[in-house]
């Protein structure tokens, strides 16, 4: 077999650091979610699908894929389950989705992984000549005698345009929900207060725009060649969501600095018994009668602000008094106020997400996570018990 030069350029070095991100991102989103929240464990898994197609496309771009034809196309199956992805992603965070069903939307992926191994089967040099084809270079093919047909049912050549219409009918459903969601709250979806609402079709509008240059790029380039330019939208996307992830991070909320000892933490405090008493009467007043733990903008800064302390000063009575982080005390009088509402007549017809948003929490996901954490229940289980 001939050597193909590598290419490794700005191009490629953006993508790779994009699957990076990916990779690193899926992997806590995932060992957060297993178990607490389907919503995250949906998006985890979406995150890495896509970091793991674009794992290939840059093999193919760079041509690193032909030091390793073994795992040519190894990431064509999930075409058919990115789509689904993210309509249940949308869809668990709304009442009454019932997981013992959704296993259907993974039959299209499941049947075209097992059709795929026509191919994964093929030789070293079928996989060859085929990666010569698809990436259009100018070198000669070699003779390879196929016992096997890679595509015996004649449809690997409508790939692209199955992949279209899977992206095209899980959209509408996915819109179709949205649409749903937002007419029951009286609102618009272009115009909700709802932040669950916005944050879905938020994700939603990047999944569109992903479709628009998919599109685009099957309709300009033959082939595969033009997919670095999805490649590169995503790598962006994945960077926002680390910087997101970071900024909404308890770690800079935490008073502690770089590689510090944790047991040393308050070594050198000025605080004496009596001033500790009186920042946590201060903190518990502010916690339990004026409830501000019900503000959506609830921080170790405005907690400290509100009672004339030092972050500092609040962060060390929380964690010394009451053997707690801020979020921990925090989350504790958000579940508790979600506990009472949940036990009423009222919080029996609210949505998990309208309680949610009573008690502080911006997501359902967030509030689900939090409840199970203390209570080992959801919302919608402690409400039925």
């Amino acid at each position: 077999m001939q050597d193909i030069p590598i290419q490794l350029n700005l191009i490629a070095l953006t993508i790779l650091l994009g699957i990076f991100l990916g990779f690193f991102i899926s992997f806590f989103i995932i060992k957060k979610a297993i178990g607490i929240s389907i919503s995250n464990l949906f998006m985890g898994v979406f995150i890495l699908v896509l970091s793991l197609t674009m794992l290939e496309g840059w093999l193919n771009y760079t041509g690193y894929i032909f030091k390793v034809l073994w795992v040519t196309n190894f990431a064509e199956p999930f075409n058919f389950i990115i789509a689904p992805l993210i309509y249940l992603f949308v869809a668990s965070q709304f009442k009454n989705f019932k997981k013992e069903k959704q296993w259907l939307h993974f039959l299209p992926f499941l049947f075209w992984l097992v059709y795929c191994f026509f191919f994964f089967i093929q030789s070293d040099v079928f996989k060859y000549n085929s990666n010569i084809d698809v990436m259009q270079l100018n070198v000669p093919f070699l003779n390879n005698a196929q016992n096997i047909s890679d595509d015996p049912l004649h449809i690997r050549t409508y790939i692209n345009f199955m992949t279209g219409v899977s992206f095209v009918i899980y959209n509408v459903f996915t819109v179709r929900l949205l649409l749903i969601k937002s007419r029951s709250l009286g609102q618009s979806i272009f115009n909700t207060t709802n932040k669950t609402l916005i944050s879905l079709r938020n994700s939603l509008a990047h999944f569109i725009i992903i479709i628009v240059i998919f599109i685009n790029v099957k309709l300009i380039f033959k082939n595969d060649m033009g997919d670095y330019f999805i490649f590169l939208y995503l790598s962006l996307m994945f960077l926002m969501t680390a910087i997101q992830i970071m900024n909404r991070s308890n770690y800079y909320n935490e008073v502690s600095s770089f590689l510090e000892v944790p047991t040393l933490k308050y070594k050198k405090s000025s605080l004496n018994v009596t001033t500790k008493e009186m920042i946590l009467k201060s903190i518990e007043e502010q916690m339990k009668t004026e409830k501000y733990y019900n503000s959506s903008t609830a921080s170790l800064s405005g907690l400290a602000k509100k009672i004339n302390q030092s972050s500092h000063h609040v962060s060390q009575v929380i964690n010394e008094q009451l053997n707690q982080s801020f979020f921990e005390m925090l989350a504790s009088y958000r579940v508790e106020e979600a506990k009472a509402i949940l036990k009423t007549e009222l919080g029996k017809k609210l949505t998990i997400e309208e309680i949610a948003e009573q008690v502080g929490y911006n997501s359902k996901s967030a509030f689900n996570t939090a409840f199970k954490k203390i209570t080992s229940k959801t919302p919608s289980q402690f409400r039925d018990s």
